[in-house]
């Protein structure tokens, strides 16, 4: 069953269109990643699968319910959809814990041991009662993650959830966040501008082009018949070492 559709979305800004009836379909607990340069509307389009802008033309339909097209607009808080953002987010006033549990439904025991259960996932239990400005970036972003997952959303969207980490921490993090989203089945699209982000975490990739998807499929099959020279530069560019055959030779075993 599609989890999210986007059917033919298109927007502007300042009269350029940065989205072009652009259309995508994600399966039930499937992760798929959104690969395009800075300004192609990766973000913008995570925006308005939210809630948080609302696209000119198209529909976004979850679990085959439209929930934003040119007549109606469902609110972001309704829609139970997770978002991790570049920034992290984290309240710098409210501990792990607190960050964690903010907004989330449930008895206070509820809470606590759905966080304790995240935190454990992300292997940061240790730090539930300290605060974001205490943590190194690799913590505050698997708190944010636990805290996107932890209301257990239909979807969760990232927008380029490991940037600005270190090589080795990021392909950590990838492989815990892809285990963590496989074992609660849970529906994510990634945004980036990193091919070895799709490579690890991704089951699908789709690559974003003048506001259009371009081609989409596994990503070993994506980057090793890339459809046009701009792609095949661009990965080459980007994943020239190691890191690509090792997610290659992971990807064919799991």
């Amino acid at each position: 069953m599609n989890k999210l559709k986007l059917d033919r979305i298109t927007h502007t800004y300042s009269g350029k269109k940065i989205l072009d009836n652009l259309s995508l379909e994600i399966l039930e607990g499937e992760i798929v990643c959104l690969i395009g340069e800075s300004g192609t509307g990766k973000t913008t389009l995570l925006r308005i699968i939210a809630g948080l802008e609302r696209q000119e033309g198209g529909s976004v339909l979850l679990d085959n319910e439209i929930i934003s097209n040119q007549s109606s607009h469902l609110e972001t808080h309704k829609r139970n959809i997770g978002l991790v953002l570049q920034e992290r987010a984290l309240f710098p006033h409210l501990n792990v814990l607190e960050n964690i549990i903010f907004g989330m439904d449930g008895t206070k025991e509820e809470k606590i041991n759905r966080c304790d259960e995240l935190l454990s996932l992300f292997k940061i239990l240790k730090y539930k009662n300290s605060f974001p400005h205490s943590l190194s970036g690799g913590e505050q972003q698997r708190v944010a993650l636990a805290r996107a997952l932890a209301p257990n959303p239909k979807i969760i969207l990232m927008d380029e959830p490991f940037n600005g980490l270190d090589r080795a921490l990021k392909f950590s993090l990838r492989i815990d966040t892809k285990k963590i989203l496989k074992q609660n089945n849970t529906t994510a699209l990634i945004v980036s501008h990193d091919f070895n982000d799709g490579l690890t975490c991704a089951d699908k990739l789709a690559i974003v082009s003048e506001g259009r998807i371009t081609q989409i499929g596994k990503p070993k099959d994506v980057v090793l018949n890339p459809l046009n020279k701009d792609i095949k530069k661009q990965f080459i560019c980007e994943t020239g070492d190691m890191l690509y055959w090792k997610s290659v030779i992971e990807s064919e075993t799991t």
